[in-house]
């Protein structure tokens, strides 16, 4: 039913949408060039997997069918429409077959837009609240090409008395028409068809310019995803940098800045943010909204607001970039693979280095590590004095051994944790294991320093370390931290600090699953819930081991949280919040607590201080101390040893 002019309105279309998406890249332009593009074939497979397939987006049963039944019902009748072009790829026996499949997949597209429309406007998650009237433009504007497509297609099926088994849905539309006249199904239909026409060509004009833009750029995300660990930060060169981390749009890279429009502001990130959800004043959805209408107004695109603004003070708010815990729960959710904890470091960069205005709880933290290498301020000379009865050997005796026991600030100097660090030490000689300790050479991992902004003191510390443990021909690190364990794994190697590292939880079930430790017994039966470490999970995939450890106890029943392994409830001390003061809302902590007394167990395990401490407090705030306790996975062992 092609006029002579539709194809005109074809090139049209297809002009607007060049010419709008042209424009919008002018705006991810802006940034700086990044790293080039590398594992195209595991960047395909991530494209149909989480693109096509919906990977992530099916984590969450409604709105995840809902959307794909939406996304299907478009992309599949588009696909056909071009495959028909060429014959070769339709062949004649699939007509029937695919006949029915396109009604079947129109019909349920039909119903992904009432269940939008249910979601949106009468269930309202609170993840919505934030709707706009272009998201309700949007939903009518598909329900309609939908809805027409099938009328379209029931006058057809009327006018020339097909047989209806191979449209099932048109042939039901079908019967709406058949009391009108002949003459009046044919002008129909062609009226409707004209409008069909026009909606489609219309939608894919102004992709570029609406919400529709994510269908674009959630799928090119999702391709251009950062395959590097989560704390691969952008290093800075301290010799020729003029000012240390970002200020401006602009110094971002053009990858972070396509992020902002990749958002599709379904709020996947702010539901499992743990600042937001305690009532801090961080979204990870509103930070990336807010900085996408920022890059709009610098851009052109909007109108500008008239005075520049600046982005850190009058777009984003200091208080909102020290909320973040850089737990990962907004990453590890997010469908098309947005990050916020990269954009983040680089501002607090700025704040803490370039234009000093950071928490004053900090400034006392940084000058305990420039001057003892702990946040405690404790004289570094004492640091091996939690082993002074254990006969623990250290590097500098000289004796040869086969790995290094990293204790971390927490395990040589917490009063709580250094029970866990004697406990380690307990298990491994018991066990067998040649290990020795850096003592007083040891320093500050430099975790807290890093996520404060303070990158620096980062290096410093970081620096410091690599050349003890590189003198003592270090090959293999034991961790008992998991911040630690993870600097020290994963961002040490840029800086010459290359060693196989474990964390505790990995060695000992290995000790446990090779006959070194022997179990026999324990507490007696013990309901036990284990609380996940951002630092261990969502960093470094190691969910099932500490289960495992736990599980080898005769005893131990292991209770599942609602929020666990990826799902898992930040204790509220990463990013350097540990050092912090909460101001607002609750206390992330004592949520975390809730969530595990709310299973009425004997005790809550932990395989991290900074979680220990977190725990043990919003356990005294529930004055449960009598009643629940709050065990290291290493002591459970030891208790069972014993």
């Amino acid at each position: 039913m092609l006029s002579s002019f539709d194809p005109l309105f074809i090139i049209i279309a297809v002009i607007i949408f060049i010419t709008g998406l042209v424009k919008r890249s002018r705006l991810w332009m802006m940034g700086q060039q990044g790293d080039a593009v590398e594992s195209t074939g595991s960047r395909i497979k991530d494209f149909f997997v989480y693109g096509i397939a919906h990977g992530r987006i099916l984590r969450e049963s409604y709105p995840g069918f809902m959307h794909l039944f939406i996304f299907f019902a478009c992309a599949i009748p588009v696909l056909v429409i071009l495959s028909v072009q060429v014959k070769f790829l339709w062949p004649e026996f699939w007509g029937r077959a695919f006949s029915v499949f396109l009604d079947i997949v129109g019909a349920l597209g039909l119903l992904g837009i009432v269940l939008a429309a249910v979601r949106r406007y009468i269930i309202k998650p609170d993840r919505l609240s934030d709707t706009k009237r272009e998201d309700t433009v949007a939903l009518i504007w598909v329900f309609a090409i939908l809805l027409l497509g099938f009328c379209v297609e029931g006058l057809r099926i009327t006018i020339t008395a097909e047989a209806a088994q191979s449209s099932p849905v048109g042939a039901a539309f079908s019967s709406l028409f058949a009391p009108l006249g002949s003459e009046l199904q044919v002008m129909l239909h062609g009226l409707l068809w004209r409008i069909h026409f026009f909606l489609v060509l219309a939608l894919f004009a102004c992709i570029p310019y609406t919400k529709f833009l994510h269908i674009v750029t959630s799928a090119v995300n999702i391709f251009l995803r950062n395959y590097n660990h989560p704390g691969d930060f952008k290093q800075i060169d301290f010799e020729t940098a003029e000012t240390y981390g970002v200020a401006q749009l602009e110094e971002f890279s053009r990858k972070q800045l396509f992020d902002l429009d990749a958002c599709t502001r379904c709020g996947r990130c702010q539901d499992n943010c743990p600042a937001h959800l305690s009532e801090k004043p961080l979204s990870p959805k509103k930070l990336l909204q807010d900085m996408k209408a920022h890059m709009e107004e610098k851009g052109g695109w909007s109108a500008p607001a008239g005075t520049e603004k600046n982005l850190i003070g009058d777009v984003i708010d200091h208080e909102v970039l020290w909320a973040c815990t850089m737990c990962l729960n907004c990453t590890e959710h997010c469908p098309v693979f947005d990050t916020t904890v990269d954009k983040t470091i680089e501002l607090r960069r700025y704040l803490v280095m370039t234009d000093p205005n950071f928490p004053s709880e900090a400034q006392g933290v940084f000058r305990n590590m420039e001057n003892n290498s702990n946040p405690w301020g404790v004289g570094a000379h004492t640091r091996a004095d939690w082993a002074k009865d254990l006969e623990v050997k250290t590097c500098a005796d000289g004796e040869p051994f086969d790995i290094l026991l990293y204790l971390g600030c927490a395990g040589a100097f917490d009063d709580r944790y250094k029970k866990v660090a004697v406990a380690t030490a307990k298990i491994l000689q018991k066990a067998g294991v040649n290990f020795a300790i850096l003592g007083a050479e040891e320093g500050c991992c430099g975790d807290s320093a890093r996520r404060l902004g303070n990158e620096y003191l980062f290096e410093t510390l970081a620096q410091a370390n690599i050349a003890v443990m590189n003198n003592y021909n270090v090959k293999k690190i034991l961790t008992i931290c998991p911040h630690g364990y993870n600097i020290i794994k994963n961002e040490y190697p840029k800086y010459d600090g290359n060693y196989e590292v474990l964390h505790h939880s990995e060695f000992l079930l290995d000790l446990i699953k090779s006959g070194k430790i022997k179990l026999n017994g324990g507490s007696g039966a013990m309901k036990v819930c284990l609380h996940d470490s951002c630092f261990l999970g969502r960093y470094n995939q190691l969910y099932d081991q500490p289960r495992e450890v736990l599980q080898s106890i005769k005893g131990v029943n292991l209770v599942e949280m609602d929020r666990t392994r990826e799902r898992s409830f930040c204790c509220g001390a990463g990013g350097g919040r540990m050092w912090l003061e909460e101001d607002h809302g609750q206390r992330i902590n004592e949520m975390r607590t809730d969530q595990a007394l709310d299973k009425n167990p004997d005790a809550i395990a932990t395989a991290c201080p900074f979680c220990m401490t977190m725990i043990d407090d919003g356990i005294k705030a529930r004055e449960k101390e009598e009643s629940v306790k709050n065990l290291d996975i290493a002591e459970f062992i030891l208790q069972a040893m014993e």
